[in-house]
């Protein structure tokens, strides 16, 4: 089955499934109804109870005053006494019937019954029922005690106080009295509760839907867009492709606060723990912070003992502006590897020219020999082994020890020499050691002498470079002096420029062609490069450079030969 088949199935997939903002939409609402489900319950319950704790309150305030009233204490001492039953239509014409009716119309309740202490009914809301006894139990107010229930008696299911009356001049019980209000009346206002409850539950449950519209809005803009799941996967694959790649990255948002910083990048920058800080507070040096804070063209920086290209780039998703990420690519080794290919490439001219030059006087001198004059073709031969196989045309070159470093200074005279420049080495040069690592010494010699012949050449005539080669044990010494128009800038020269930069030929020294690297490559190897003398318009600059470790000490090579 094909990848475009699969893709499309995972397409489809996401179509179906919810979106998570919007899951997280819906498990909020249901929550919200869930939690107000259950606290609507709670307030529910609390409202029946404190209804009917209302209503048994009532009851019972109304039983004890009813009990308290003289008339009612002293009729039902009376019938208490009496031994018989008392007469049903006497008691329905009574005080206490009337009594009690009276009291039930007033309270809206029930029923109020007193009762003897036999339990028969005194006083009832059906006279039908008066001289009978009463149908719950009457023992705890004939006991002394207050008893409020909920009891289903003859008038139905109701909330009922129960309250001892006793007799005037104290003692015992002598009957009771129970006030009732029924069920329907109890919760008349439960409506009223729940509606109350439903209005608070609706506005409730809106105001968290809305709070959670809001915030599923607002985690969509965050995100981008993006799924949760997707997330989760950028960052498993950011953490791959960024920390699996030489270039360091450093991503920084608008307010100039850096968000991803790769190890390697954190290395380069000589910083530590540099995510969720500003770039301002990582104590960098200003050029590469502004390097950094920018957007553009690749930037050159020194960072320590590297030479680091900074490529900065805005990142925007539509129309919004997220920030910008910066590439840190290290072009030490590659930029010192491209000088030595340089040398190297300079002295495999040099090379060319001599077995060219040495086959010319070969042939010269078979010339001389097919032509009989024997004598001029051994004074030739001669003199051509005491000048080498190659007349360099450079005064001085006879100090140079090492073979390939005469080559290239060969080289070099000549590619000054199509310039107009004349190129000499000093008379006080003293090198006669054979040097080990001369592609590193080229590598900066050569690059001196490019920038003093092309500050020579924009001068007036005459136009001269000066070269001189120290021996200092296992390093090497190099000087070079011109007839140019001496450095305006003495740090300028040494400042990185932007890649693109247009060079301008008179004012070469005030650029540094290639000087901020050669001065990195040797201070990498322990030494450096400086100016000696910035010069002026009538005497040229002079300019050093110092390379230890490019040959072995006389002591290694006496212990070697020793060893042998």
């Amino acid at each position: 089955m094909s990848s475009a088949h699969f893709a499309h199935d995972d397409v489809a997939d996401r179509e179906v499934r919810m979106r998570f903002a919007t899951r997280m939409l819906v498990v909020q609402v249901a929550t919200q109804l869930v939690v107000v489900a259950v606290c609507t319950a709670v307030f529910a319950w609390l409202g029946v109870q404190q209804l009917k704790a209302e209503a048994d309150s009532s009851a019972l305030n109304i039983a004890r005053s009813v009990a308290e009233a003289p008339d009612v204490r002293s009729l039902v001492t009376a019938f208490s006494a009496d031994p018989g039953t008392p007469d049903a239509a006497q008691l329905r014409d009574g005080t206490l019937q009337h009594y009690a009716a009276d009291v039930t119309g007033r309270t809206q309740g029930l029923f109020v019954v007193i009762t003897d202490d036999h339990g028969i009914r005194l006083a009832h809301p059906d006279p039908d029922r008066l001289g009978e006894v009463v149908s719950t139990s009457f023992a705890d107010a004939l006991a002394g005690r207050e008893v409020v229930t909920w009891e289903t008696g003859t008038l139905g299911e109701s909330a009922r106080a129960k309250v001892p009356i006793y007799p005037p001049g104290g003692g015992a019980p002598v009957g009771e009295v129970s006030v009732g209000f029924e069920r329907a009346s109890v919760f008349d206002d439960l409506p009223a509760l729940i509606a109350g409850i439903a209005v608070a539950v609706a506005l409730a449950v809106a105001i968290g839907a809305l709070v959670a519209l809001l915030m599923r809005r607002r985690l969509e803009r965050l995100t981008l867009g993006v799924q949760p799941e997707e997330l989760a996967a950028l960052v498993q694959t950011q953490t791959a492709v960024l920390e699996g790649a030489d270039e360091g990255v450093v991503a920084l948002d608008e307010a100039g606060v850096v968000r991803v910083c790769t190890a390697t990048a954190e290395r380069l920058l000589g910083v530590t723990g540099a995510v969720g800080r500003p770039i301002a507070d990582l104590g960098l040096a200003p050029a590469v912070s502004a390097a950094l804070s920018g957007a553009g063209a690749a930037t050159g920086l020194p960072l320590g003992d590297r030479v680091v290209f900074v490529d900065v780039r805005p990142v925007r998703r539509g129309a919004r502006a997220l920030g910008r990420v910066a590439v840190l690519r290290d072009r030490t080794d590659v930029m010192a590897l491209s000088g030595r290919l340089d040398s190297v490439r300079a002295m495999g001219d040099a090379l060319r020219v001599q077995r060219h030059e040495n086959a010319n006087r070969l042939h010269a001198a078979v010339g001389l020999l097919d032509a009989g004059r024997v004598e001029e073709a051994r004074g030739f031969l001669a003199d051509l082994v005491d000048r080498g196989s190659v007349d360099w045309a450079v005064p001085g070159i006879e100090l140079v020890g090492d073979a390939m470093l005469q080559s290239f200074l060969g080289a070099k005279a000549l590619a000054a020499r199509e310039r107009g420049v004349a190129l000499r080495v000093a008379d006080d040069t003293f090198s006669r050691e054979t040097i080990d690592d001369v592609e590193d010494v080229v590598a900066v010699l050569g690059n001196l002498i490019d920038n003093a012949v092309t500050a020579a050449a924009a001068a007036p005539a005459p136009r001269e470079v000066e070269v001189s080669v120290l021996d200092d044990r296992d390093a090497v010494v190099m000087t070079v002096s011109d007839s140019g128009g001496g450095i305006a800038d003495v740090e300028g020269i040494f400042a990185q420029r932007e890649r693109g930069t247009d060079v301008d030929t008179d004012r070469v020294h005030g650029l540094g062609i290639g000087l901020p690297l050669s001065r990195e490559f040797a201070r990498r190897r322990g030494g450096d490069v400086w100016v000696v003398d910035a010069g002026d318009e009538e005497n040229g600059a002079i300019v050093a450079a110092r390379l230890p470790g490019v040959r072995r000490s006389r002591d290694d090579v006496e212990r070697e030969r020793g060893d042998a």
